[in-house]
């Protein structure tokens, strides 16, 4: 068994309830949801002409092997309403895998650590929630010292 480390967002839709329902999914198909973030709301990144984000962040035990999980979640995906469009664009749900333990895994369909999170507030803001002591395992470097170190001034709100 091992921890993984997944961000969820929406911003099309009922953004809380689509969280909601995916993490319904992954407990039932991926593993047992050991931690949850808060919900927090943010600003769009990448592609900012958007509504706003809600993301979590979350800690699965899982015994599905990365590439398995990965094919899981992108189902959980489309039974949570997603349909593919343009890349950052607006979304009903995204999950997206941060860390797998401390693997480091780098294949053309999935690189673990996600290679752009260390740039990213509203992943690091949730995710130092729930799993500030852990190392990144190719940085060196753990989840406040990132987050101290994120050049991204966008905000990241947490919901009452």
């Amino acid at each position: 068994m091992k921890d993984v480390y997944l961000l969820l967002g929406s911003n099309e839709g009922r953004r809380q309830l689509n969280i909601a329902e995916a993490c319904t999914l992954i407990a039932l198909k991926c593993g047992t949801i050991t931690k949850y973030s808060s919900l927090y709301e943010t600003a769009a990144w990448g592609l900012t002409n958007q509504q706003s984000f809600i993301n979590q962040c979350i800690i699965i035990n899982t015994n599905l092997r990365p590439e398995n999980l990965l094919s899981a979640l992108k189902e959980i995906e489309k039974q949570v309403g997603r349909i593919e469009t343009i890349k950052w664009g607006p979304r009903i749900i995204d999950i997206d895998i941060l860390f797998y333990s401390t693997e480091i895994i780098n294949t053309p369909s999935l690189k673990i650590p996600h290679p752009l999170l260390h740039q990213r507030r509203f992943t690091l803001v949730p995710l130092n929630e729930i799993a500030g002591s852990f190392i990144h395992p190719v940085l060196k470097k753990s989840i406040p010292q990132l987050l101290e170190e994120c050049a991204d001034t966008l905000p990241v709100n947490n919901l009452p």
